[in-house]
């Protein structure tokens, strides 16, 4: 049985799938995305110390907008991570079944990943349309539309079941290996 769960360890097959490296460049863009934001979080953190201590001045805006930065890089930033596989895993259960438990054990936790992930989505996508058509504003003196900000949450779920989708469609088509590990 173990040789018909053969895994094909070739990139190039994954890459000749159109799906796949559509959703490999958004999960990168996604990456790049939270880079930037994580800079520009760093950069505005600066330019706040630097007025508050150095000018003696009063920020209005940066620490509200350092917040929704950084939030906003951790949700845009969870494709990526997932296609790095980064997020933290333990994979001992994986690890004392044998392959083809490995292959079933993986398309069950993907598939409950996604519905649990989609469940965020909706809700999420229901919380941005409500600050989108009420045209809520933070209760700051800034007052950024909340719409801008709440977007990252649809955004950034949307993206990871389509990165999940295509880990679990490379798991079912035996591109990759279930949980990354080989047949050990």
């Amino acid at each position: 049985m173990s040789a018909d769960l053969h895994i094909d360890s070739s990139i190039d097959k994954k890459q000749k799938y159109l799906f796949f490296r559509v959703v490999s460049f958004l999960s990168t863009l996604s990456g790049w995305c939270s880079a930037g934001m994580t800079l520009a979080a760093i950069a505005i953190t600066c330019q706040m110390i630097f007025v508050r201590f150095a000018l003696n001045g009063s920020t209005v805006w940066q620490t509200e907008a350092v917040v929704f930065l950084i939030v906003a890089a951790t949700l845009i930033g969870l494709p990526f991570v997932q296609q790095l596989r980064g997020h933290v895993n333990v994979n001992l259960i994986p690890l004392m079944l044998p392959v083809v438990g490995r292959y079933f054990l993986a398309i069950f936790t993907y598939t409950i990943s996604i519905v649990t992930i989609a469940i965020m989505l909706w809700f999420s996508f229901e919380f941005w349309h409500l600050a989108f058509t009420r045209g809520w504003t933070s209760d700051s003196v800034w007052a950024p539309s909340l719409w801008i900000v709440y977007s990252s949450l649809p955004i950034g779920f949307g993206l990871l079941i389509l990165q999940l989708l295509a880990d679990l469609i490379a798991v079912i088509l035996k591109i990759e290996a279930p949980f990354g590990l080989g047949e050990k």
